[in-house]
């Protein structure tokens, strides 16, 4: 699963991490998530820049729009998203994420997305290629 991790460092002083999701994120292939604000209801507004693409059109910030689980902000905290791209004919790509603080306070996104391609057959739905 790809991992997304926090922009920006925190300091030995600061408190204790709760996967707060309003910030820049930056997964291992360099593109980079940023929300920008959460309501009371858990729904995100926020940009999806990815870094690398299939296509040869130029990559541009794409709308994400999400909420976040928010009946356990205990341990854990769960969110979920959908990606429209603004550069591309790809569809939306739903994601389902969970939030963890490493034994270095550091917090982390484990994330799992879901890329459907268009298929010739409603048989074909789901097929593994």
């Amino acid at each position: 699963l790809p991992i997304l991790r926090l922009c920006l460092s925190t300091s030995v002083e600061s408190p204790p991490l709760q996967c707060v999701l309003t910030r820049c994120w930056i997964n291992v292939q360099g593109s980079n998530m940023t929300i920008r604000a959460m309501n009371g209801k858990g729904d995100l507004a926020s940009s999806y820049h990815m870094a690398v693409t299939a296509t040869t059109n130029k990559i541009q910030v794409s709308l994400l729009q999400g909420s976040q689980h928010c009946t356990n902000q205990k341990s854990q905290p769960t969110f979920g998203f959908i990606v429209t791209w603004s550069f591309s004919g790809a569809s939306p790509f739903p994601a389902s994420l969970r939030c963890f603080v490493d034994e270095d306070r550091k917090e982390i996104l484990r994330t799992a997305w879901i890329m459907q391609d268009e298929v010739d057959s409603f048989e074909d739905d789901w097929k593994v290629s």
